[in-house]
């Protein structure tokens, strides 16, 4: 009669104790279980916090950079603005050439600025735009100076200048307003637009409802950038208001 209370035998030929199937069981489970909840390896987050702390660097060096650039104006309570008149087409180049003689004569604390008045402005020409920077006032560049001996001869023996406004000796400075004006209107955010247009030229429309409609300018708003055109519509000529950009020479 066979024993039954016989252990069975382990078919590899060798019983497991508990403990080996505590270990068995535990790196089962640890194989089931992702290294982090978001599936992430500890190599890809390390080198994610790597990159990011890289970009607030730079981030950090861009905004060091622009409180660099931006320099505190000087200030003279006896500096008012004059202005020099210069040959058409160089006065950017005379406003190079003073501010480097201020510097090598170390008279920065009497001369303060020198500023060539301009506006941008909008182009447009065969249905396309390119903003323009334009002189204010060609031929003349503003200077903010205290008026002394030493000062009128810098600025006077300067490439390119050819005088004061104002008598020989004795320049007129500019008054408060007349400065608060030219500032104000050389920093204006929105641009005037210039057209290559003319009235009675003949246009076709390039976009919007009336595309390839062909009519005549019969009016120019270049403060809105805006044309109207006389259109033929069922027959009957028919003003409409379009933007430069939708319109283009024929």
């Amino acid at each position: 009669m066979a024993d039954n209370n016989k252990p069975k035998k382990n078919p590899v030929g060798k019983q497991k104790t508990k403990s080996e199937d505590v270990v068995i069981s535990e790196n089962a489970n640890m194989k089931e279980i992702p290294e982090n909840p978001t599936g992430k390896t500890i190599k890809q987050k390390a080198k994610a916090r790597a990159e990011a702390e890289k970009m607030s660097k730079e981030v950090e060096k861009t905004e060091t950079a622009e409180k660099k650039e931006k320099k505190p104006k000087k200030t003279n309570p006896d500096a008012k603005w004059y202005v020099l008149n210069t040959y058409s087409g160089h006065e950017k180049k005379v406003a190079q050439l003073i501010d480097q003689r201020v510097k090598a004569n170390e008279l920065e604390n009497k001369i303060l600025e020198v500023m060539v008045p301009t506006q941008e402005k909008i182009l447009v020409s065969e249905g396309k735009k390119k903003t323009l920077e334009e002189k204010i006032f060609p031929g003349y560049v503003l200077v903010q100076m205290v008026m002394n001996d030493d000062t009128w001869y810098l600025i006077r023996n300067t490439e390119g200048v050819t005088g004061f406004v104002g008598t020989q000796r004795k320049p007129t400075p500019l008054t408060e307003e007349e400065v608060k004006g030219i500032l104000a209107f050389s920093e204006l955010q929105q641009p005037s637009f210039q057209a290559s247009f003319a009235v009675d030229d003949p246009v076709k429309v390039t976009d919007g409802p009336f595309k390839d409609f062909v009519g005549t300018i019969s009016e120019i708003n270049e403060d809105k950038g805006q044309v109207k055109v006389l259109l033929s519509v069922f027959g009957r000529e028919t003003p409409v208001v379009l933007d430069f950009l939708q319109v283009s020479k024929l």
